[in-house]
């Protein structure tokens, strides 16, 4: 990106920045004031070692009697860093204005800006998004996003590992698809994702992933649950985009307040193997094996992979009380399962060997989701996976104990 292109976005920056300070800190001036539309500010508090306690506020903003399915929705916060580092205030805005010539009942169109600027990255963009839905049942529809933005990595304090990370701009136009519904045999969920890098000085890459996933139930207890998924890459991608055998990209931890910045898991904790931050192959045996090579300053990062994950999902009596439970039941789950992975990748070079993975082993998986408007999960899972088997165990023994406590879920359904 050239001079004049950096003053450009630190103009617009400036410009969002005074906007965010005018809302939160003043919430009554303004739109506020009118009464076609409504600031609804909350305190805000988070922690990671650069910036400290980071304090601040978010903002809601919506036209009154609308829920999240209104005109002029805004969702943004603004933070301060209580350390001073060197970046010490951060800030998120989202604005979404519907289409309404081409949006129906719970099928709205829509057009979203968004811009970010905290620990460390910034990101910046627009995208039209598109929903379809046929009649009252919101599990069923279709998405479609297309959008551009420009993201640039400014400060690798925040970074627990460098190397999975470039500092240069990246503009690049995406596209994400989803579709779920019924089919004959159980729920499938299929998504597919791309990104290709069009300009700036990082030499132009695509990206894509895809993944399909269905729950078949066996009995009144017993259901399997599967997740193909396969990802591509062209081998001059910038390595926050590359794949990993057990851990989602370096760009999907940005996500995520608990994987967004070093020091809200403790260091400690992922340096040892044992936290594994979901996305791409999920291949839950090779958590260990990618750690310490990253500890060890590897990259392990491929440009292709393709994985298939099980879950055969059995009943607990822990899950069962808590199913039982009236009102809290509907929202509280604990999951108990055998689980299966197995997956093969592609290196940076073709002169890199293909492997083929495999591991299995016990797991449960705790949730808390309160649905949004639309019906889609809101909430946390917690997973604790044994991946007690390893065909590939390196310097280890196969069957050996082993355990990982996982941040997302692996197949979602």
């Amino acid at each position: 990106m050239d001079y004049q292109g950096e003053e450009i976005v630190k103009k617009i920056l400036d410009i969002i920045l005074l906007f965010l300070v005018a809302l939160i800190i003043t919430p009554d001036i303004g739109l506020a004031q009118s009464q076609s539309y409504q600031l609804l500010p909350a305190p805000d508090i988070w922690y990671n070692s650069v910036d400290g306690m980071r304090v601040g506020g978010r903002v809601i903003g919506k036209v009154p009697g609308t829920f999240e399915d209104g005109a002029h929705r805004l969702n943004a916060g603004f933070w301060l860093g209580t350390k001073i580092p060197t970046y010490p205030v951060s800030y998120y805005f989202k604005f979404t204005e519907p289409i309404p010539s081409i949006s129906g009942f719970q099928s709205e169109a829509s057009v979203s800006v968004h811009s970010s600027y905290r620990t460390g990255f910034q990101d910046h963009g627009i995208s039209f998004n598109k929903r379809w839905q046929t009649g009252f049942d919101e599990k069923n529809y279709k998405e479609l996003s297309v959008g551009f933005r420009t993201e640039h990595r400014f400060d690798d304090e925040y970074l627990l590992y460098n190397q999975l990370w470039q500092n240069q701009w990246l503009f690049l136009v995406g596209v994400n698809a989803k579709i779920t519904d019924e089919s004959s045999i159980g729920r499938y969920i299929l998504s597919y994702s791309a990104d290709a890098n069009v300009g700036g000085k990082y030499p132009e890459f695509l990206r894509t992933e895809i993944s399909f996933q269905e729950n078949i139930p066996l009995s009144k207890n017993f259901s399997l649950t599967g997740r193909l998924y396969s990802g591509f890459a062209t081998r001059r991608t910038a390595p926050e985009y590359l794949f990993s055998h057990s851990l989602g990209s370096a760009r999907t931890w940005m996500h995520s307040g608990l994987t967004r910045a070093r020091g809200t898991i403790p260091p400690a904790w992922v340096r040892g193997g044992n936290i594994q931050v979901t996305g791409g192959a999920n291949l839950r045996g090779y958590l260990h094996q990618d750690i310490v090579s990253l500890n060890q300053s590897g990259f392990p990062l491929f440009t292709s992979i393709s994985a298939a994950n099980f879950d055969l999902v059995y009943p607990n009596p822990i899950g069962h009380a808590l199913a039982n439970i009236p009102v809290l039941g509907k929202f509280v789950n604990l999951k108990s399962y055998l689980f299966f992975d197995a997956g093969t990748s592609l290196g940076l070079t073709r002169l890199e060997e293909h492997r083929s993975l495999f591991d299995a082993g016990p797991g449960f998986t705790f949730s808390i989701n309160i649905p949004d408007y639309l019906g889609k999960p809101r909430g946390f899972r917690i997973r604790y996976d044994l991946p007690l088997w390893v065909s590939k165990p390196g310097s280890e023994k196969s069957f050996k104990f082993r355990n990982v406590i996982g941040i997302g879920a692996v197949i979602s359904l």
